[in-house]
């Protein structure tokens, strides 16, 4: 599986014969590959104007291109802001709540994430097939995909170290910028134009696959809700600034400590860790049917509903585990 930003063919259809060789040699002859271009036909035919654009069939014969558009910018945000405020409003009755849940389309966002990963694994699994994914610049729902098709197919990074992996290579290496989309929370009255929750939309997902597998994923919800918060607001540098040139004018790594070696201690790591996970060799493909897709109460409701009985739950699952 491969990734990158768009091709810049711009309005004269420019090629660029080093990009038609690299993607040549991926395939051997007589196969085929796949695109995957997380914008819909139009905005990456009107990308074009603004330098940007697809790779032109001719120039590309072995590579299908397929769009699975994904929202990124100021929808993602809005969506997000009218989620918590759902969450937020207690006085509002069932019928309301639910109308004001699917009016927001947080889990609409969720559902297509997780198909348009599920067509990236399918295509590399059962097709054999190599994929290259993108969308614009190749930060935001490119990662998000690429991401989230390896915690489906690979079992390593389904493990807390290669979960760990997985964020480092796919998010903070590969240049989400952190600093700009995590911004402020929905919280804020600021409405910043670079402002989207990618990453926790990646969260969401990765907490849909762990509903719906159990015993598939080494490490628990409280970690995806450390991952969430240290997004946000951290004590650790890990997620600080929007790329590695940023990272290293700014001496991050020198400057701060890393969120990877505080989780990893030992004291802390068994906070982390799913007390009913099992090594499953297999691929996790999820359901994306709408009773399957669910709301994350652990996050958006954890200031509303107290999670003391479920803390005590897995705290006795963990107990019951240990001295079997």
């Amino acid at each position: 599986m491969l990734r990158s930003s768009q091709p810049l063919t711009g309005p004269n259809r420019r090629r660029c014969r080093e990009d038609e060789l690299l993607l040549g040699t991926v395939l051997d002859e007589g196969e085929q590959g796949f695109i995957i271009d997380t914008r819909s036909a139009q905005a990456a035919k009107q990308a074009r104007m603004t330098g940007g654009g697809t790779e032109p069939k001719s120039f590309y014969p072995q590579w299908r291109r397929l769009h699975r558009p994904l929202e990124r910018g100021r929808p993602l945000q809005e969506s997000f802001i009218k989620l918590v405020e759902a969450c937020s409003d207690s006085s509002i009755s069932m019928d309301r709540w639910l109308s004001r849940l699917e009016s927001c389309r947080w889990l609409s966002h969720v559902k297509a994430a997780l198909s348009t990963a599920c067509l990236a694994a399918q295509c590399l699994d059962r097709e054999k097939a190599n994929v290259l994914v993108h969308g614009a610049e190749g930060t935001d729902t490119t990662l998000l995909v690429t991401a989230l098709a390896q915690v489906i197919l690979e079992p390593s990074c389904r493990t807390l170290l290669g979960f760990q992996g997985l964020l480092e290579r796919e998010w903070i290496e590969a240049g989400h910028p952190f600093h700009l989309r995590c911004a402020h929370s929905a919280y804020s009255h600021a409405r910043l134009k670079q402002e989207a929750p990618l990453f926790l939309l990646f969260l969401d997902c990765v907490w849909q696959l762990s509903r719906q597998f159990p015993f598939s994923l080494e490490f628990s919800e409280q970690l995806l809700l450390t991952l969430f918060d240290s997004a946000y607001a951290s004590a650790y540098g890990t997620f600080l600034c929007n790329n590695e040139k940023e990272r290293c004018l700014c001496k991050v790594k020198e400057s701060t400590h890393s969120l990877w070696a505080w989780l990893n201690q030992p004291g802390e790591k068994k906070k982390y860790l799913n007390p009913l996970y099992t090594h499953n060799p297999l691929v996790t493909w999820p359901s994306v049917e709408p009773q399957s897709i669910q709301l994350w109460q652990g996050l958006f409701l954890r200031w509303i509903r107290s999670s003391q009985y479920l803390d005590e739950a897995w705290a006795e699952i963990q107990y019951l585990v240990e001295s079997h």
